[in-house]
């Protein structure tokens, strides 16, 4: 007879449902895993078989077969030794079958019969509730899954508590979902000395999530600037938090025993290979531009990151998934991310500087924001020019707002957004307001709407670049509370995508 139990193999962020069988038959004694495991998968009977050692329990002198269905899934990792060990448990009869046949398990088993904790926990909650089947982890997952209120989680430290779990002499608590407590930061935007427009664009990016490039001089606060940008964003809300646990937590970045609710920051270098930064390599991981899902990418040094890691990037920020495609799968990623950009205007930095700039002055400046091409430039909501702080306004005392009456107003400028979007569930912030929507909450009045029109027939503004220009009108009307979109903010707009218009 057949002994099943339950467990998962991951494809993206989803977590697929994989049946595991284990049949006891005569013949010569083997243990064998069948069913497209890899080594890691290969290598659990050894694993299983020590452990269970450890607990004086010997494996009956037969020929054992694991089966992994669908046979034609590919199974990777090392969370598949519990689950492989509770169904061989059934099949000799320790445990009952009818117990594990409503149970879905993953974690790795030591040589000891210690449980150690994997990757993937919240994704497998999910799954699990999904199947109407409880969940059985490593403990220390066990604040990370039970966020998944529809299923019940259970937390063993040892293969031992698991066994007494299942046999029902000693049975665990349900786990509890566990949050992680961030300080806040010390970071201040009145640290920044100067840079009131630089300030004005972060708090306009902030609220509607409008994408950011800055370019300035090397020292001007670029850099200072965007790291202070976290600390004005809301909070994620617990739709957004499970979202962006679900990517952490199948890159294993979930380890202080449950999620946060700080928005995620995301610094890749400039030397960053394509994998890294959308995705890919060994099982198609996520990438940058995902682990930044619903937080920020900040991208220093933007020219100098290779072109084809660039231009990869236009369709994740139109569309707000990545897709992996690999020759047996496509895997699909979130990634809706506010993305900041900072370049110096040229490759010696000082382009604006008589006494610094060299000699190739405007060439050198041109060639090197050249890198960055026009489709993806017209993708940036707001561009900036930060200009180098002079040395004596360093002793100035700090000025203008603190992050946190920035926060208040950002915060009351999303609360307007999630009212208005409440009949639009794909849509939370005014970036990603398109079509009859941005018609109906960005229509500008009589004048706003010839000023738009003089200016794109002045600049040239693209269909893109004109529904962006609008986009960030309703943000700026939003932190004023306006109900309509007026001239005044149409013309702050259009200032933030002019201001490389010339060098375009």
């Amino acid at each position: 007879m057949v002994a099943r139990t339950y467990t998962v193999a991951f494809e993206g962020v989803e977590a697929r449902t994989v049946e595991v069988q284990c049949a006891l038959a005569a013949g010569m004694p083997s243990f064998a895993i069948v069913g497209l495991p890899d080594k890691a998968v290969s290598e659990a009977r050894d694993r299983v078989r020590a452990a269970l050692a450890a607990l004086s329990i010997a494996l009956p002198m037969r020929r054992i077969t694991v089966n992994l269905s669908p046979a034609d899934l590919p199974k990777e990792g090392s969370h598949f030794d519990l689950p492989i060990a509770i169904a061989l448990l059934a099949a000799i009869e320790v445990v009952p079958r009818e117990e594990v046949e409503g149970l879905v398990s993953i974690g790795e088993l030591a040589l000891d019969g210690r449980i150690v904790p994997v990757v993937g926990a919240l994704p497998a909650a999910m799954a699990a509730a999904a199947e109407d089947r409880a969940l059985m982890c490593p403990k220390p997952c066990g604040a990370e899954a039970a966020w998944v209120a529809a299923t019940q989680v259970f937390a063993p430290a040892t293969l031992t508590e698991a066994l007494r779990h299942l046999t029902g002499q000693q049975p665990l608590d349900p786990a509890r979902p566990g949050e992680v407590e961030t300080p806040p930061t010390a970071r201040d935007l009145r640290d920044v000395k100067g840079q009131e427009r630089a300030k004005r664009a972060l708090e306009i990016a902030a609220a509607g999530r409008h994408h950011l490039f800055m370019a300035g001089p090397p020292g001007s606060g670029k850099s200072m600037l965007a790291a202070r940008l976290p600390g004005i964003l809301p909070p994620l809300s617990p739709l957004e938090a499970l979202e962006t646990s679900m990517v952490h937590s199948l890159s294993g970045l979930l380890s202080e025993g449950g999620i946060s609710r700080n928005r995620p920051f995301r610094e890749p270098h400039h030397t960053a290979s394509m994998a890294a930064m959308i995705g890919g390599g060994r099982g198609a991981r996520p990438g940058e531009v995902s682990l930044a899902h619903n937080g920020v990418l900040f991208m220093d040094e933007f020219p100098e990151f290779p072109r084809p890691v660039l231009e990869t990037l236009r369709q994740p920020i139109e569309t707000g998934e990545v897709v992996v495609a690999r020759a047996n799968a496509h895997v699909r990623y979130p990634c809706r991310f506010l993305l900041v950009a900072a370049a110096n205007p040229c490759r010696c930095g000082y382009l604006g500087d008589p006494a610094r700039a060299c000699a190739r002055v405007p060439q050198c400046g041109e060639d090197y924001l050249g890198r960055i091409s026009g489709p993806l430039m017209d993708r940036f909501d707001l561009r900036i020019e930060v200009p180098a702080v002079d040395w004596r306004d360093l002793d100035l005392p700090a000025a203008g707002d603190s992050s946190a009456t920035v926060a208040a107003r950002v915060a009351a400028a999303r609360a307007i957004q999630t009212r208005r979007f409440a009949d639009h569930p794909q849509i939370r912030v005014n970036a990603e307001a398109e079509g009859v929507v941005l018609d109906e909450i960005a229509a500008p009045d009589a004048e706003g709407r010839e000023l738009l029109g003089k200016v794109a027939a002045r600049f040239g503004l693209t269909a893109r670049g004109y529904h962006r220009v609008l986009r960030t009108a309703r943000t700026i009307a939003d932190l004023e509370g306006a109900d309509q979109v007026r001239a005044p903010h149409l013309a702050e707009a259009v200032s933030y995508r002019l201001t490389f218009a010339a060098a375009r």
